[in-house]
Order: structure tokens, then C-alpha cells, then sequence
């Protein structure tokens, strides 16, 4: 363990130990799915992050079509985060300094791949560039739609993974 992150036992303390609606609230402010937050909520208690991380990638492998289009419901298009979100604001940072041409570009990438697939454009987009952003839309606007939905799992399973993490460090300091 390094010195910057905390002892094993704090990081599953809250999850473990808080009220199951507190808990259910904190995890669907993580990922919208109601099937992922409850098969979290049921593998309780943790012994660590990684015995959370590792439940939160086998709930996200289960999830149905259905299950998905929920937890993408809770993000919003790259390039307009969430008003007032911090998280939102901080994940599409890649976005934030780009051009004018860059968001209207990846304003119609947004909507022709919306339209095609029916759901918005999802990236882990945590440490990408608008450029990168743009091209992974540019390219993934031709896959097929069984070939996405797989795509936006596996990038819903990052995004979730980075956001436990940051929920894991938030409960440590409370403690």
C-alpha cells in the first residue's frame, strides 16, 4: 500500500456499515442502473476497494440492454456536462478548452449518433482530449449496435470504477 491511499478497512467502512437507502442513493449517484446498485448492495460487506471495484465490474457484466440504457440515461452528452455538477464538469475537462469548430463538431457527432443508436454518445472520457473524444465518436458512429453496446459497457465499467474510487476516497475522509 502507498502512503497515498488509505487503509484497506476505511475504504469499505461506510458501504459496509451506512443505512441500505444511503448506500443505494450514493451508488445510483455513481451509475443510474437500479440492477448494478442492488447487486452492489446485496455482495455487501467489502473487505476492500478492490473487492468492491471487482463486484462492480461483474454487475456491470450482467446487465441487460435494458439495465444499460438506464445507466447511460444518467450521463449527458459529451461536451455539455451536467450544470452544477463538479463531477460531470471534471470528467469532460478534455472538452472544456476546445474550439468552437471542436463542439460543433462533436454537437453533430452527438446527435447523428443519438440518432442511430439511441442513446447518447458514452466515453470514459476521464483524461481524453476533445480531439480524442471526437475521433472515438467519429469511428464508433459505424459500429454495429450489438458491437456499441458492448463498447459503452466496457466504458461504463471505467466510469464506474473511477467514481467508486472517488466515493471510496470522499467516505475516507469523513471517517
Amino acid at each position: 500500500m502507498t502512503p497515498s491511499q488509505p487503509p484497506p478497512a476505511t475504504v469499505a467502512a461506510w458501504l459496509n456499515s451506512a443505512p441500505e437507502h444511503d448506500v443505494r442513493a450514493a451508488l445510483l449517484d455513481v451509475c443510474a442502473s437500479r440492477e448494478w446498485a442492488g447487486a452492489l448492495l446485496a455482495r455487501r460487506p467489502y473487505a476492500d476497494l478492490a473487492g468492491l471495484l471487482a463486484a462492480s465490474d461483474e454487475a456491470m457484466a450482467e446487465l441487460t440492454a435494458g439495465d444499460l440504457a438506464e445507466a447511460m440515461s444518467g450521463h449527458p452528452p459529451i461536451g455539455r456536462p451536467r450544470p452544477g455538477d463538479p463531477s460531470s464538469a471534471r470528467e469532460q475537462r478534455g472538452m472544456a478548452g476546445a474550439s468552437d469548430s471542436l463542439k460543433e463538431e462533436m454537437l453533430e457527432l452527438n446527435l447523428a449518433y443519438q440518432e442511430r443508436f439511441g442513446h447518447v454518445f458514452l466515453i470514459c472520457a476521464t483524461g481524453l482530449s476533445g480531439e480524442q473524444m471526437r475521433d472515438a465518436a467519429r469511428e464508433r458512429i459505424a459500429n454495429s449496435p450489438d458491437e456499441e453496446r458492448e463498447i459503452v459497457r466496457t466504458e461504463l465499467t471505467k466510469i464506474n470504477r473511477i467514481r467508486l474510487k472517488a466515493l471510496a476516497d470522499k467516505e475516507t475522509e469523513r471517517a
